[in-house]
């Protein structure tokens, strides 16, 4: 499986020019072998601290993410998507971890 990382500034859930760029590169892997599965795993920080803000940035993140690769021509049931708030591990809190796997 590889990986990716997009950043995004705090508070937002735009994609910036980085991140289209690398999910049209990723659409254009998926389109070429119909085994590959996307997973999304969303973080965001919340300016309160609030767990619940923090997760619904995160899903909107990935949510964009999403949609982005659909319009794409990627089938919604090659992306998985978990929106895990300010459960950041290790990286940046604002980012999306993009993991392509096969079936």
């Amino acid at each position: 499986s590889t990986s990716t990382r997009i950043g995004f500034s705090a508070g937002s859930a735009k994609l910036n020019s980085y991140a289209s760029a690398r999910l049209q590169d990723i659409s254009a892997s998926l389109k070429k072998n119909g085994a590959l599965r996307i997973q999304l795993l969303s973080y965001a920080g919340a300016k309160d601290g609030s767990a619940s803000q923090a997760r619904r940035l995160s899903l909107s993140r990935a949510l964009a993410a999403r949609s982005y690769l659909i319009e794409k021509g990627i089938r919604s049931t090659s992306i998985n998507v978990r929106a895990l708030g300010n459960h950041s591990g290790n990286g940046p809190i604002d980012r999306i971890d993009i993991l392509v796997t096969t079936r």
